[in-house]
């Protein structure tokens, strides 16, 4: 990120922004194993399509995920892999500190009990 310009800081921050809700990272790890229509993506995660097209239009506007039209449906898939990358950077990292803490929790619920 070393001497990026103001506005490619911006764009970052709205990729990662596009990135931060628990709905939009359940959609991509479906979209991991194949791509999914809006009202497939609605029935898995058990939330509307109105609610699923809107994060999908989110992470489209940051070239997270990309649509592609098959005859009368629309069809989303993953724009860039490396997202995967990421993801599984950040939930490695995420694991060890859960690991880390394990035995400062069982300590102190046992101290409680």
């Amino acid at each position: 990120m070393k001497d990026l310009p103001e506005q490619a800081l911006h764009e970052i921050a709205g990729y990662f922004q596009a990135l931060s809700d628990a709905t939009r990272l359940k959609i991509l790890n479906l979209l991991r194993a194949r791509p999914h229509n809006v009202g497939e993506l609605a029935q898995l995660t058990g939330y509307s399509a109105a609610n699923v097209s809107r994060h999908l239009a989110q992470m489209a506007q940051h070239g997270i995920v990309a649509r592609e039209s098959r005859g009368t449906s629309a069809f989303y898939r993953i724009a860039d892999e490396s997202i995967y990358a990421l993801c599984d950077l950040v939930c490695g990292n995420i694991a060890r500190r859960h690991e880390q803490a394990a035995p400062t929790r069982a300590l102190m619920a046992a101290t409680l009990a």
